[in-house]
């Protein structure tokens, strides 16, 4: 593998607007005078970061890069993977990869100080440069993702960066709501750019949004491997304006087939095509979940699937400014 493929094998999980951990629920009860409850997830205050400094490989300078993860408070001075860590469901776009003998970062998550309420992530789309060897330069547009899961680091390949996300949370309840505090920024530019290092940058109409994403399915596997879904709940929020904090926004999460809805937009629908997530079979190996229809509103749930994202195009796609801020994750039942 030629290293501009290299650069190529590790920028395309930076744009994911993009996951499975060992269940890890939200871990206690908020009293907020209504009939509700109110749970926050496990590490769901963005309070607690491991940063991670990792000096990458001398053909591409010998750097020592910091990224973080959301997991319990720790310093890794160390190459060794992330791979969840102190019970956090947690997972981002941050990577590490070591294709052909060198290691390359990438950080578009970030641990930032929030006044009166410690820490929130940071989630941001920039365009990452780097120089192979003082000779060839690549330039890839990169977005900010946090989401329930797994990234199975170190990424070893180019071919199909999806299958190195372990996507979602065995879970079994139904919630009502997700709830969180948020703050958004947004480019001031009508269209977004594809940027993947392949030639100049090209336009793709239309503004580029943060979002917030909300699944539930109900999966099941074949005697071959594959693994199945039908969604059984539904929550897609895309954030169209630059806001200061809101906090305690609530999202309604909403079951059964929703198409027919009057609030249904095609980007809500079944994944499909690049969209398409991976999860590890009982086989131990990565599959795609193939959703295959929509589950009733009676159905129970068997996976809980939730990300947040800088930009919503993607793989490369976006604009360079978009940061989406998030704070204290919950479920509403």
């Amino acid at each position: 593998m030629n290293k501009k493929n290299l650069l190529l094998a590790v920028f395309a999980l930076c744009g994911l607007s993009t996951m499975q951990a060992e269940p890890v629920l939200p871990e206690f009860d908020e009293n907020n005078g209504t009939q509700e409850k109110i749970y926050m997830f496990n590490f769901g205050n963005f309070d607690q970061w491991i940063t991670r400094n990792i000096q990458e490989s001398g053909i591409i300078g010998g750097k020592t890069q910091t990224i973080y993860a959301i997991g319990p408070t720790a310093t890794w001075n160390s190459r060794k993977p992330y791979l969840g860590a102190g019970g956090s469901p947690w997972a981002t776009s941050n990577v590490l990869a070591h294709v052909a003998g060198i290691y390359k970062t990438n950080c578009s998550v970030y641990k930032e100080a929030r006044a009166g309420h410690g820490f929130c992530a940071k989630l941001t789309t920039h365009v990452v440069g780097v120089t192979v060897a003082g000779v060839v330069n690549v330039n890839v547009l990169a977005a900010g993702s946090i989401f329930l899961g797994q990234m199975l680091e170190p990424i070893t390949g180019a071919s199909n960066p999806m299958r190195y996300l372990n996507y979602g949370l065995k879970f079994d309840k139904k919630p009502t709501a997700i709830c969180l505090d948020y703050k958004v920024k947004l480019s001031d530019s009508p269209n977004r750019i594809k940027q993947n290092g392949m030639g100049s940058p090209s336009t793709v109409k239309g503004r580029d949004y943060a979002d917030c994403i909300v699944y539930l399915q109900k999966r099941w596997e074949d005697e071959k491997g594959n693994i199945y879904a039908h969604r059984v709940g539904t929550m897609v929020y895309r954030f169209t304006k630059t806001s200061d904090w809101k906090n305690n926004q609530k999202f309604t999460i909403h079951y059964g087939d929703i198409t027919k809805e009057s609030f249904y937009k095609s980007y809500m629908g079944l994944t499909s095509g690049n969209l398409v997530r991976y999860a590890k079979n009982s086989k131990g190996k990565m599959v795609p979940i193939q959703e295959v229809g929509w589950g009733s509103a009676d159905d129970t749930p068997t996976h809980l699937c939730i990300q947040m994202d800088s930009s919503h195009g993607g793989a490369y796609v976006g604009s360079e400014g978009n940061t989406l801020w998030v704070d204290n994750v919950r479920l509403v039942y």
